[in-house]
């Protein structure tokens, strides 16, 4: 009777460790691999797999996004300028078949590739377009990433380059060329500035020769404006000078005009006759004003 027991309680024992060695769980982010006595027989979903103990073999792989630093690379540019980059990418397994008897360390593979590509892409551009055309070296990095990667049974997503390191005097001379560019640009504005207000002042003045009361109201409110800040200093225009210089020589005129001419004299038998200023008639009588 004991021996009986202790049968069963071995047959209980095996069948639990065949159940535990025949039982797989897969998760819902993985893929399983089935080898049989060597060779690939099947992929599992996630769920229960069950499996033959010995003879077969299940491989769990990641379908989940790899997040994947690339380190810094000393890179020289077209223009022949040293820089450091560095670049993240991401990647899926899009085939866990491939990406298991395809390649021995997808990860280790990836991020060689990664690093080799990096170099390759930027040192055909130059500083200027690294710094500026990040999308376009994005871009032309996963492109090439992937046409190797697919044979792998992964699918890069996205490649970023994360830091540029570049020389210190190479930091120097871009400052001061945007110092230099950030004042072009104020002396272009100031010019713009100018020319649109001499445009501005011709205007005006055509205004004012069209119309000459403009003027005379334009140096009255001028008068307003100093006035306004309580200064003593009197300020003539020079259109009022101009005035009063042609009034005192409109009065000049009238005077030598009126000092020109002969006043008649009349004589004593009623002829009258024409003197000079300051000269007495011939007959040397002084003419009667009756």
């Amino acid at each position: 009777m004991k021996a009986l027991i202790i049968l069963v309680v071995v047959l209980l024992v095996v069948a639990l460790v065949v159940l535990s060695l025949s039982v797989r769980v897969v998760t819902q982010y993985e893929k399983g691999v089935l080898f049989r006595l060597g060779k690939v027989v099947g992929v599992k979903d996630p769920g229960l797999a069950v499996i033959i103990p010995v003879i077969d073999r299940l491989m769990k792989v990641s379908l989940r996004i790899v997040t994947m630093p690339i380190q810094s690379q000393g890179i020289i540019t077209r223009d022949n300028v040293s820089v450091g980059i560095s670049a993240v990418a991401y990647f899926r397994v899009i085939d866990a078949v491939k990406s298991v008897i395809a390649i021995e360390n997808v990860h280790a593979a990836i991020n060689q590739i990664a690093q080799t590509t990096l170099r390759k892409v930027v040192g055909q551009h130059t500083l200027d377009q690294a710094l500026s055309e990040t999308d376009t070296i994005n871009a032309d990095i996963r492109k090439i990433l992937d046409i190797a990667t697919l044979e792998w049974g992964v699918e890069v997503t996205l490649v970023e380059l994360k830091d540029i390191q570049l020389p210190d005097s190479m930091k120097r001379a871009m400052a001061r060329q945007a110092e230099a560019e950030r004042e072009k640009r104020a002396k272009i504005i100031a010019a713009e500035g100018e020319s649109m207000a001499a445009a501005a002042l011709g205007e005006a003045s055509d205004t004012m020769m069209a119309h000459p009361l403009a003027l005379q109201l334009r140096n009255l409110q001028t008068l307003v404006e100093l006035g306004v800040e309580k200064n003593t200093t009197i300020v003539f225009p020079a259109p009022l000078m101009s005035a009063i210089g042609e009034l005192g020589a409109f009065l000049a005129r009238e005077n030598a005009a009126a000092a020109s001419t002969p006043h008649p004299v009349t004589t004593a038998n009623g002829a009258g006759t024409s003197t000079q200023p300051g000269q007495l008639p011939a007959n040397g009588l002084v003419p009667d004003s009756t």
